[in-house]
This record gives structure tokens, C-alpha cells and sequence, in this order.
């Protein structure tokens, strides 16, 4: 008899900024945390990090691990505290690195924004 507990997988917590974009026409105040979401991953270099941090083994990934993507240090830096300041990244330094990380949170809060309203 083995004594090994399954525990329930934590989901975690959506908060979406906006309804599902074809549920109703967004107001102001919805349309400004879009917006800015939407304007940070506008940028090719940005997408491309945030590509390479969500798609990367484990979830996070070391600045070290994905600053190659054709433009200068400090460039990356500034896009990723782009990225930072969107909301749309979190940051933990250990030692001389900065890790990244995409909480699942982000990524199901963008998929219902561009995902079908239900009932529509």
C-alpha cells in the first residue's frame, strides 16, 4: 500500500482586462490594459522574446538563454523591460542572471480575449 497523495493541479487565476473581443465593443477603460499588451508584443524583437521565454523549457528562461535575436544587449534589455512593464513578463534575479517567466495567468487572460465569446 503506498501512501502517495495525488494533489489537484491549481489553476491559475484569470483576469482577463476585457471581455472576448467579438462578445461587445470595449469601453475606454477596457481598451487601454489591451492596448498596451497589444502595442508591446507590435514589435518584432519583443515578440520574439516573448516567444522564446513562453515556448522555453521549464517556463522561465535565462536572459543568457535569449538575448540572441539580432539586436544589442542593452536593446534587449529595454525591450524586455518593455515586456515587464506590460504586464506580460515577470523577472527574478539569481546571482549575475535575470530569469524570465510567462505566468500561465498572462497566457490564458490573451487567449480569452481573442477567444469566441461563449453563446456567440
Amino acid at each position: 500500500m503506498s501512501n502517495v497523495k495525488v494533489l489537484p493541479l491549481l489553476q491559475p487565476a484569470v483576469e482577463p482586462c476585457c471581455p472576448p473581443l467579438n462578445e461587445r465593443p470595449l469601453t475606454a477603460e477596457e481598451a487601454e490594459p489591451a492596448a498596451k499588451m497589444f502595442k508591446a508584443l507590435g514589435d518584432p524583437v519583443r515578440l520574439r522574446l516573448f516567444s522564446a521565454v513562453a515556448s522555453h523549457e521549464g517556463g522561465e528562461a535565462c536572459v543568457c538563454d535569449i538575448s540572441d535575436v539580432g539586436v544589442s544587449q542593452p536593446t534587449v534589455s529595454h525591450h524586455l523591460k518593455k515586456l515587464k512593464e506590460a504586464g506580460l513578463l515577470t523577472s527574478e534575479r539569481r546571482g549575475t542572471w535575470v530569469y524570465y517567466r510567462v505566468e500561465p495567468a498572462v497566457l490564458a487572460a490573451m487567449g480569452a480575449l481573442l477567444t469566441k465569446a461563449s453563446g456567440a
